[in-house]
């Protein structure tokens, strides 16, 4: 098989005509005949001015190309999509399967023997590792590292579960228009991700269980030094995947190692979006993600991580504490730890160089966890006959069994424009519903899922409320909140015959979600529905694809296409 400068030739009907210009063309940047006879690794650069997430991404491509030339191998950087999730319209995950699509594509476009990936904000370390399984060329990734905090009158503040309570309190009234500015130039005091354990903590977290990035590289601060030193490392490990050409995403990914994951996941205290991102990766692979499974994980698998939202504290004390190593550690037999890693080391090794740091408590035992069950757990019913999913950790213990009555939002625009209408007949034991807001319906299935609480009920002191959707929600966020609910109401699931005034049962340890109205009546409303049409911001281009072929959130809202054969 070729490789280096000599793989993948463009078709010109003459090999080494293709070859001749390819080198001819390259010498114009100044390389010599020495530096293209070596092996190659590409290293994506994800940085945009739009994504202060990636403002490290520079640095660590700095670093890599340096660990990549120091063991003997070539660099080649090469620009893909940059998602930065405050900044994407309608919302970041409308756009993660097409990031995944321009990365495999380009790795497969150009010649290298191994790639680095590099990404942090919340949809592109799904999306590259959605390319990387499908590409299937040894991959080393490097998340980007979060943020430090920040602080403000003596507190620790943390983006995005401090913005989020802060700005609940900035509703309710109990912080000026003053104040909440300060707060608003203090929540992000340096680049990277968010500090606490949102989506992109998740998943790097994910990643590093997952074996295809090196220990510790998910909780290393994105400033810091040690940054750019694992950065280095990262380069020089794929310069030696690089001239072996391997393992390969295929060799490193087993049943064992997305168990691993979903373990992590259910002991960190993971986002909701993991389970999503999680499901259309294992996708892309000849393995899936059973929700069973995984909701009976949740109820062996402890939270052990003492971090925002389900505890107290944030990413750089995680990894001061012994990070992912420390954590599968403190799991011992709930980790496969003969699964293998891009360096070659086992899990098992790995955790042997666990460091023990004395005296921390972000990382629990076993024996004294943060909560007794893992963070999400898997919810069926006459509402989401397919599922649907509810962070138990981040939710108010007394709402967990809770029967309420309806009070329903058509969309996120309806939301908006009612929810802090004085008039709005809701109290606090009601249910707030929000439907058309799943993969088609929003469209992007965007972070809606966390419903504000009505500002009456906020000024009355109302913290939380039980809320459920068709949309997801960030990781960083805290309530009793219920999700994903499958199918969506914009497909025809029963989220959308939900009618104001319906008592609606939540029983988490039943692990139940329905809608308490009859069957017959169920079906009338069926019958009433309007049939569904193309709407109109999808007649055309990516749009056009997304409304076509997008899945449902079960099978990680890939695009049908694109899963691994026989899927």
């Amino acid at each position: 098989m070729a490789d280096g400068l000599r793989k993948g030739l463009t078709s010109y009907g003459d090999a080494g005509f293709s070859l001749f210009l390819r080198k001819a063309f390259i010498k114009a940047m100044g390389y010599s005949d020495d530096a293209l006879n070596r092996p190659i690794v590409g290293i994506t650069n994800t940085y945009s001015d739009y994504n202060p997430c990636h403002g490290n991404v520079p640095q660590i491509i700095e670093a890599v190309k340096r660990g990549v030339m120091l063991s003997g191998a070539m660099p080649f950087v090469f620009p893909t999509i940059s998602i930065a999730e405050s900044f994407a319209h309608p919302t970041s995950m409308y756009l993660r399967n097409l990031m995944a699509m321009d990365t495999e594509e380009m790795i497969r476009a150009q010649p290298m023997d191994a790639v680095i990936v590099i990404g942090g904000c919340d949809k592109t370390l799904p999306a590259q590792l959605m390319a990387a399984i499908s590409a299937d060329l040894p991959t080393v990734v490097i998340p980007v590292g979060p943020m430090v905090v920040g602080h403000h009158k003596g507190e620790v503040l943390g983006a995005c579960t401090d913005c989020r309570r802060l700005w609940g309190k900035y509703r309710a009234g109990e912080i000026d228009d003053t104040e909440i500015e300060a707060v608003n130039g203090r929540l992000a005091p340096s680049v990277g991700t968010c500090m606490v354990m949102g989506t992109a903590s998740t998943m790097a977290c994910i990643t590093e269980a997952l074996g295809l990035s090196l220990p510790m590289s998910a909780t290393i601060p994105a400033p810091h030094a040690e940054r750019f030193r694992s950065a280095e490392a990262s380069g020089r490990v794929a310069a030696e995947m690089a001239k072996t050409k391997g393992p390969k995403p295929s060799e490193i990914l087993t049943p064992s190692s997305f168990r691993n994951a979903q373990v992590v996941m259910q002991a960190i205290g993971g986002s909701t979006n993991g389970l999503i991102h999680l499901t259309a990766i294992a996708n892309r692979s000849p393995y899936k993600i059973d929700l069973e499974a995984f909701d009976k994980l949740g109820r062996e698998v402890p939270v052990l991580v003492d971090l925002k939202p389900s505890g107290e504290h944030y990413m750089e004390h995680f990894h001061h504490a012994g990070g992912v190593p420390k954590l599968m550690a403190q799991l011992g037999d709930l980790i496969d730890l003969d699964a293998r890693t891009i360096t070659g080391q086992t899990l098992r090794e790995v955790v042997a160089g666990a460091e023990d740091v004395p005296g921390q408590d972000a990382i629990r035992s076993k024996a004294n966890p943060i909560k007794a069950e893992g963070a999400m757990a898997i919810l069926h019913g006459n509402l989401a006959p397919r599922g649907a999913v509810i962070k138990q950790s981040a939710a108010s213990p007394k709402l967990l069994q809770h029967t309420g009555r309806a009070v329903v939002f058509e969309s996120v625009e309806d939301m908006t424009l009612r929810v802090d209408d004085p008039a709005l007949d809701v109290t606090a034991d009601d249910v707030l519903v929000l439907r058309n807001a799943g993969p088609k319906g929003a469209p992007g299935m965007p972070e809606a899922g966390y419903l504000p609480i009505p500002k009456k009920l906020a000024r009355a002191g109302v913290k939380d409320m039980v809320r459920i959707s068709d949309a997801r929600m960030s990781g960083t966020a805290f309530g009793t909140i219920v999700l994903h609910i499958t199918p969506e109401s914009a497909v025809g699931g029963p989220l959308g015959l939900v009618r104001n005034g319906d008592m609606i049962r939540l029983d988490v340890a039943k692990r139940s979600i329905d809608l308490l109205v009859d069957e017959a009546e169920l079906q009338r409303r069926r019958e009433a529905l309007a049939p569904a049409k193309t709407p109109n911001w999808a007649k055309r281009g990516y749009a056009h694809l997304f409304n076509e072929t997008i899945l449902q959130a079960d099978e990680g809202c890939d695009f049908d296409f694109m899963r691994a054969k026989g899927k």
